[in-house]
Formats: C-alpha cells, sequence, structure tokens
C-alpha cells in the first residue's frame, strides 16, 4: 500500500473516532490500533525503512528482525503501538474493568503518533 492510502486510511479512521463516546470504547481501542498501524506504515515507507510492499500488520505478528528494524528506526512510534495493541486482549477481548479509560488512553497514543506522522509529510 502506499504511504497517501496509509494516510488516506488513517484520517478517515481519526473522524470516525470522532464521533464516538467514552461507551463506545471497544471500538475506539480497536480503531484506534487499526489507524496507528496505518500512521506506523505510513512513516516507515515514507522514512525508507520499509518497501511499499512491507506493511505491518500487528507489531506481535513481526518477525523479532523485521520488529527489531522498525525499533531501531522509530522507537516512541513503535512503543506507542505496541501499547495499544496491549490494551486489546485485556478490554476488547476481555472483560477488564476500566475499558473507557483504556480507550482515552488507546487514542491519547494515537494522537502521539499521528502527530509523528503529520511531521514528515
Amino acid at each position: 500500500m502506499t504511504p497517501e492510502n496509509h494516510r488516506d486510511k488513517a484520517e478517515r479512521i481519526e473522524r470516525s473516532l470522532a464521533k464516538l463516546t467514552d461507551s463506545d470504547w471497544e471500538i475506539r481501542i480497536e480503531a484506534a490500533m487499526l489507524a496507528g498501524t496505518h500512521w506506523v506504515n505510513y512513516v516507515l515507507h515514507q522514512s525508507g525503512v520499509s518497501e511499499m510492499s512491507e506493511d505491518m500488520v500487528h507489531a506481535s505478528m513481526c518477525t523479532v528482525s523485521v520488529l527489531r528494524k522498525y525499533k531501531l528506526a522509530e522507537p516512541d512510534l513503535i512503543a506507542r503501538l505496541e501499547e495499544i495493541e496491549e490494551l486489546r486482549p485485556q478490554f476488547v477481548r476481555g472483560d477488564m474493568d476500566g475499558g473507557a479509560n483504556a480507550a482515552n488512553r488507546a487514542l491519547e497514543l494515537l494522537d502521539l503518533i499521528g502527530e509523528r506522522a503529520r511531521k514528515i509529510a
């Protein structure tokens, strides 16, 4: 996927997220992860760290060597995406209390990811 396609998808998801409320915490976490992944791919492609044919789907699904490459190039960006991913098993797939707070944290992390991506645009 091209960097522009990743940017467009991330921005579209962010617009949809703006329509949700605290009671929609599960989808807010999911959407933050999806938009964050598109932003990360945008940054990695734009900076030449990854080829357009090399899209990250989940940090947890990357091979160790590829994830290491990404972390060396963009440590804060990858750490933020990984933190969002870690919220999913507990709050989206699980039944932990505090889902609205977790969603707010996911959105904070997404804002930081998007901020980084927009700087290299």
